[in-house]
């Protein structure tokens, strides 16, 4: 198989791709939005977890995650793979809840770092010397207390995880809390300078006192791991930790930014930052020199969970892997899970495996026989295909390892492909070449979902823009017929002639244009909201709720107040200017509020207030009082314009917040363009180095047969 290449062109294709397959919202509910969030979310893992660290390098250990439904015992065959029990196996269901990555000690480097799986927290477990089961296990974490003191620790919160590097573990009391809580002095503060974690770094942190919980001296609670070195893997301060030594299970630290370390290597982790965060996703990670250099096993949790969040990160492992290990059972070969993912496998073009485990010695040729044809009819028969017998060991009861002699094929193959060069290259290649090349048919179906989304939502804010626009247009019309001048505005104007005051026709000018607006934008809104009724894609996104439409009368009432602010300075203006040039014949000792009142009636009164246009006239002169309407007109239309685009705002807000970008199907589909590109010259550019290898073999060939023609 040729070597992918992984130009930095091509790298920063994809990690261009994989922004703007971030960037893609899908959240209208409308047909197949579902099925792009998952294939986005997918696709992101596959970049993040797996494409992209592995072009970067190339030359990291081959990682094969072991997946599979729920008790076909993934976690006894990674026991038995490693020789050891690394992995809880047991009759409960789901057994393994965190994932455990197991490597050689020398490439622990490799993954204690954010290289591949950067969202999961790390809980580190140091090397076995003696091969047996581990009696201490240290937890990550680092952060400051949140009663005060502070730990740190290094690289992932352990001081030392990264050759050379250590951390300073800040000393301090803090408070284990199991059935019986106890006191307990933290580290000494100091710095590892050690080679690496664990048991090879003990430049720093020295322990103290250790807490145990009640009776038998472990409970609930836990103990802090022996050798902690590097500086010291608990921070100080008061904090109080709570959690099961024996469950398997991260444990809630509240403070002091530390590591819990539980018996028979149960680990607890601090949360970075200050606190536990219970609901943090960890990988633990063991390292043992059974395993090969180059070759990391990962124990995923079942791909069939009760439990959404395994089942998600179960599929979330199997993305970052080089090689997939699907394990099924002689009882559940033929189930759609397990199928599922081996189609998934087939279309990405992935390094595959499977494991038939449990078979009955009586039936294994009947069922072996069965698989292979199922396998074969699904186009998979080149996958390489291991079984394994019913064996004691296999039920949870059981030890949890199985005899060398039933896994040793399996090893054996992981072994070669890990140590081979040229099969691990072809492996890593493999996967990852498939999962770029599935991008030419992902990336267009994203990109349509999201064109999609941008028509549905281009088409509810088309029916709020148009039930806004006929309001618009109907508060046009009623002010121009002076609708606004009736009810207790007329009886104000007709008062206004028989010594009425200016300021109470105003308010009823007012009153009244802001009662108008008022019923336009409800007219508005039960439009709008008629049409998104009927319109599946707005089943999802509240049109009166979240834009507050209960409070358009107040919102509106404040705009209407402000325009007649303005209009009264406008009209004060303007007397004032009549006053210096003395223009009408009364305008000595017209006052500006009745100035503005005249104004108000003629701008909204219509043919009803024909004479206010008159009176004005004749109190500034008839130049002052067209520049005067004819401002107060302008004023008029702004501020309507302004209170109908603000509730139309408003009634666009839920859509807003949906975050549907306008171009992502144009991002998506020229990201794919470029990614294509650099890979059509990759290609061409390695059948170039290819060809040019062959002439000089060629030609090397030629030259020893003319030599051997010589000397014959």
């Amino acid at each position: 198989m040729a070597t992918l290449d992984v130009r930095p062109r091509l790298i920063d294709a994809l990690s261009v791709l994989r922004d703007r397959v971030d960037a893609a919202r899908f959240p209208l509910p409308l047909r197949g939005a579902a099925r792009a969030r998952r294939n986005r979310a997918e696709l992101l893992a596959q970049l993040d977890d797996y494409v992209i660290p592995r072009l970067r390098s190339p030359q990291a250990p081959l990682l094969a995650v072991i997946g599979g439904s729920t008790g076909a015992g993934k976690s006894t065959l990674v026991n038995s793979l490693v020789g050891r029990r690394v992995s809880e196996a047991g009759v409960l269901r789901p057994t393994t809840r965190t994932p455990v990555l197991v490597c050689h000690p020398d490439d622990l480097h490799w993954f204690a770092g954010p290289r591949v799986l950067p969202q999961l927290a790390r809980v580190w477990v140091p090397e076995q010397d003696d091969g047996g089961e581990s009696e201490f296990a240290a937890g990550d974490g680092l952060g400051r207390s949140e009663y005060g003191g502070h730990g740190v620790g290094g690289v992932g919160g352990m001081g030392g995880v990264t050759p050379g590097g250590g951390g300073a573990g800040a000393g301090g009391h803090g408070v284990r809390m199991g059935h019986g809580s106890r006191t307990a002095h933290g580290f000494d503060g100091g710095h590892g300078s050690g080679p690496g974690p664990g048991r090879e770094a003990r430049g720093g942190g020295e322990l103290g006192d250790a807490a145990y919980g009640d009776g038998d001296g472990y409970g609930d609670g836990y103990e802090v791991g022996r050798r902690a070195g590097g500086g010291g893997a608990v921070g100080g301060g008061y904090g109080a930790d709570d959690g099961g030594a024996y469950d398997g299970e991260a444990y809630d630290v509240a403070g002091g930014g530390g590591s819990g370390v539980g018996r028979n290597g149960r680990a607890g982790v601090g949360a970075a930052g200050g606190g536990g965060d219970p609901g943090m996703l960890t990988v633990r990670i063991e390292t043992d020199r059974a395993l090969p250099s180059g070759l990391a096993l990962l124990d995923a949790p079942d791909i069939d969970s009760l439990v959404a969040r395994n089942r998600e990160l179960a599929a979330e492992l199997i993305c970052a892997a080089d090689v997939w290990v699907l394990v099924t059972t002689a009882a559940r070969y033929a189930d759609a899970v397990p199928w599922h993912l081996l189609r998934t496998a087939k279309e990405y073009d992935v390094t595959l495996v499977t494991v038939l485990d449990r078979v009955p010695h009586q039936i294994a040729t009947d069922i072996s026989g069965r698989y292979a044809e199922l396998l074969q009819r699904a186009g998979l028969g080149h996958v390489p295909r291991f079984t394994i017998p019913e064996l004691p060991e296999s039920a949870g009861g059981g030890s949890g390892l199985l005899p060398a002699t039933a896994v040793a094929a399996l090893r054996d193959w992981l072994e070669r492909h890990a140590q081979d060069p040229v099969a691990r290259t072809a492996a890593a290649d493999r996967t990852a070449a498939g999962v770029i090349a599935s991008l030419r048919s992902r990336l267009p179906a994203l990109a349509g979902a999201a064109a999609a989304q941008h028509a549905a939502a281009l088409r509810l804010a088309g029916r709020v823009e148009e039930a806004y626009e006929r309001a618009a247009e109907r508060v046009r019309q009623e002010v121009a017929a002076g609708e606004v001048l009736s009810g207790d505005a007329r009886a104000h104007w007709r008062d206004h002639g028989l010594d009425g005051r200016s300021d109470e026709l105003l308010d009823a000018l007012t009153h009244g244009l802001t009662s108008l607006l008022t019923c336009a934008v409800q007219e508005a809104d039960e439009r709008a909201a008629e049409a998104w009724r009927r319109d599946p894609a707005a089943a999802e996104v509240s049109l009166s709720a979240a834009a507050g439409a209960a409070g358009a009368g107040g919102r509106l009432g404040v705009i209407i107040r402000r325009w007649r602010r303005c209009l009264e300075e406008l009209a004060e203006e303007e007397t004032r200017e009549a006053r210096a040039g003395q223009a009408g014949e009364r305008v000595g000792s017209v006052e500006p509020e009745e100035s503005a009142a005249l104004l108000a009636t003629a701008l909204l009164g219509g043919r009803r207030a024909r004479t206010a246009g008159e009176n004005l006239a004749d109190l500034l002169g008839a130049q002052t009082a067209l520049r005067l309407c004819d401002r107060g007109a302008r004023l008029l239309a702004t501020y309507l314009e302004r209170a109908l685009d603000g509730e139309r705002e408003r009634r666009l807000a839920p859509l807003d917040q949906l975050t549907v970008p306008l171009d992502q199907q144009a991002e998506l589909i020229a990201a794919l363009s470029v990614l294509q590109r650099e890979r059509q010259a990759g290609t061409e550019r390695q059948a170039g180095t290819e060809k040019r290898k062959r002439m000089r073999s060629e030609e090397e060939r030629e030259m020893a047969m003319e030599k051997e023609e010589v000397s014959g």
